[in-house]
Order: C-alpha cells, then sequence, then structure tokens
C-alpha cells in the first residue's frame, strides 16, 4: 500500500529523454558532424576523382565536367563539401589539441565547439566568397 501511495504521488516522467525536454551539448552536436563531414569527404573524393579523371580524358570529358560542377546542382555539392573539408579540417585540429592533453574542461570543450561550428561557417563562405570574386561575379 505504501508502495501505491509513493507513485501516487509523482509526477509523470518519460522513461528517456525526449526532443521535447533534452538540449544537445555543443559537444554531441561536433562529435555527429565531425562523423557526417568524414562520409561527406569520402563522398566528396568521387568528385575529385572524376575532376581528375576529365582533365586527363580530354576537353570533351571535362566540359562535360564543368557543365555539371556550374549548374546550381553542382554548385551545391561543391559547396557541401567545401564546407565538410573546412569543418572537418577544424575540429581536426581540436582534436589534435584533446591528443596533446589540452581542452578537455566542459566549458572549454564547449567553447572550442562553437568557435570551430562558427569558423567553418565562416570560413567556407569566405571561400566561395574568394571564387566568386576571382571569377568577376561579384
Amino acid at each position: 500500500m505504501a508502495d501505491a501511495a509513493a507513485s501516487a504521488r509523482r509526477p509523470e516522467r518519460p522513461l528517456s529523454p525526449h526532443l521535447q525536454i533534452y538540449r544537445w551539448p555543443v559537444t554531441m552536436l561536433t562529435s555527429i558532424l565531425h562523423r557526417i563531414s568524414g562520409v561527406g569527404l569520402g563522398l566528396g573524393l568521387l568528385l575529385v576523382a572524376w575532376w581528375l579523371i576529365a582533365a586527363a580524358a580530354g576537353p570533351e570529358a571535362y566540359a562535360m565536367f564543368l557543365a555539371a560542377a556550374g549548374h546550381w546542382a553542382g554548385r551545391v555539392v561543391l559547396f557541401g563539401f567545401t564546407a565538410a573539408l573546412v569543418y572537418h579540417l577544424l575540429n581536426g585540429i581540436r582534436h589534435l589539441a584533446w591528443d596533446a592533453g589540452y581542452g578537455y574542461e566542459k566549458s572549454r570543450a564547449e567553447r572550442t565547439g562553437t568557435l570551430v561550428i562558427a569558423l567553418a561557417v565562416i570560413l567556407t563562405l569566405a571561400i566561395w566568397a574568394l571564387a566568386y570574386h576571382s571569377m568577376g561575379a561579384f
């Protein structure tokens, strides 16, 4: 009887954290993004291989590659590849610092994670702005 009375007073709680009440830590987000960017880089190497093979195959094959890369969908894929490359590089540098024993404190890990995400966005946009500027687009 005592157990029934005690359970009647307890509020209903979920058995596991739900998305509505659970906030992802920055370190969890950076870990997931690092894995996703690594897969993206692996797939992006197929584009690099296509580019090199097209360049070696001659002007017609290279023109076909340029047409695909210059299409809006091709540019979206190239932008994603650039973002994955920049993010993976910056987060890899963060991991090297961890390997050296620096940055394990929770507050520092969260700050550096936020910094890596922000710098990845800024550098990706800067790379693309520089590329468009060099083509004379603006």
